[in-house]
């Protein structure tokens, strides 16, 4: 497929931290992708939570799954607007490496921990991941990946965290975008946690149709969906609805960013990022999805259900946090030599990589009184 002008070219790479020689049957964006698929943090994504905590149910999307379906939505919006697919999957297959265990819960509770530390946040750590973290190859830490690739993975930063990041910290200093494959990779990772919150929430019973009535997005399809098919199972019947939700979703992403594209007329990836928005929806999609977001806020995230379970991996992960800080001796073997450098960051790269199950394996064997 010929690439549009404005896209991400992988001969025009800005380039990998550490040279490398040309990847050979491949281009540089594609050895990005096959470098994140056998990193060591993807296959942890198996094991750590979207919503629900993975040990409650084997049906629920974990970051794994999420991660599969965000790239699947990235490359089916990049293929129509003739952006490069590869950039688009290589950076929704690395957005969440840096996150907790426990979700969203865990990451409040580590930012929590280290304040006084520099903070955490699941963006900069999934960077720091791809840079640093990954022991995979002789010449280098980390992954090496492109410079695009690392820009996308990179979707927030404070300003006082940009001026730590050299070149890629500039655009949060001027303002500047991203290209249009990390916009469009941010963007279908907000269409696939909606819409597939809405299918775990109701196969979890915390939230049910007639709530969901309430939303104009959902119950606009849901009327569809029952006049077509008036005798179907609440299981289709829920699937119809958020595939037709995700439809809806892209082909207002791809219409709004069309004419966006044809207003802008962006010559180059660097005429990208010195335009504004480029990758957006239409101001009535962006409000229904912002009520969709919010009726997921006030009903699933805050369940009591949910809420019990976030409140016990916060404990959790302050837990195991306040142990290895005050005696860095239980840390693993391998994680001892780098706390005598800078012991708070290594705890916090050490809970941020556990799973769910393992960092409550590691709280039981810390924490827990064994019986005769």
């Amino acid at each position: 497929m010929t690439l549009a002008a404005y896209a991400a070219h992988p001969e025009l790479t800005k380039g990998r931290r550490h040279a490398e020689p040309p990847a050979q049957a491949r281009s540089e964006f594609q050895r990005d992708r096959d470098r994140i698929v056998h990193s060591t943090g993807f296959r942890r994504l198996e094991y750590k939570t979207q919503v629900f905590v993975n040990h409650e149910g084997d049906l629920f999307r974990t970051r794994l799954t999420h991660s599969l379906e965000v790239a699947q939505i990235g490359r089916s919006i990049a293929r129509v607007l003739a952006l490069n697919e590869d950039l688009t999957e290589a950076i929704a297959l690395a957005h969440d490496l840096g996150h907790t265990p426990f979700g969203h819960a865990g990451q409040d509770a580590l930012n929590e921990c280290m304040r006084e530390h520099g903070g955490f946040e699941h963006n900069l750590q999934s960077l720091r991941v791809v840079d640093q973290l990954e022991e995979h190859y002789a010449e280098f830490d980390g992954l090496n990946l492109c410079y695009e690739t690392r820009e996308g993975i990179l979707k927030h930063c404070s300003k006082e965290n940009a001026k730590q990041l050299g070149e890629l910290g500039k655009r949060f200093l001027n303002g500047r975008r991203p290209s249009l494959e990390a916009q469009l990779a941010n963007l279908a990772d907000e269409i696939a946690y909606n819409n597939h919150d809405v299918d775990d929430g109701l196969r979890s019973g915390l939230i049910t149709l007639e709530q969901l009535a309430e939303v104009e997005l959902f119950e606009r399809h849901a009327m569809i969906v029952r006049k077509a098919y008036p005798d179907i199972s609440e299981r289709r019947l829920v699937h119809e609805i958020v595939r037709r939700m995700i439809n809806a979703l892209v082909m207002d992403l791809l219409q709004t960013t069309q004419q966006r594209i044809a207003d802008h007329k962006p010559q180059s990836i660097e005429g990208v990022r010195n335009s504004g928005e480029l990758i957006a929806f239409s101001d009535s999609m962006r409000a229904e999805s912002k009520a969709l977001k919010k009726f997921l806020y006030d009903n699933l995230y805050r369940h009591y259900r949910v809420m019990r379970m976030s409140e016990k991996a916060k404990r959790i992960i302050r837990e195991l946090f306040d142990a290895f800080m005050s005696e860095p001796r239980l840390l693993p073997t391998q994680h001892q030599e780098k706390a005598q450098e800078n012991l708070s960051r290594t705890v916090a790269d050490y809970i941020a990589g556990m799973t769910d199950r393992y960092a409550m394996r590691e709280h039981r064997r810390l924490f827990a009184v064994e019986e005769d």
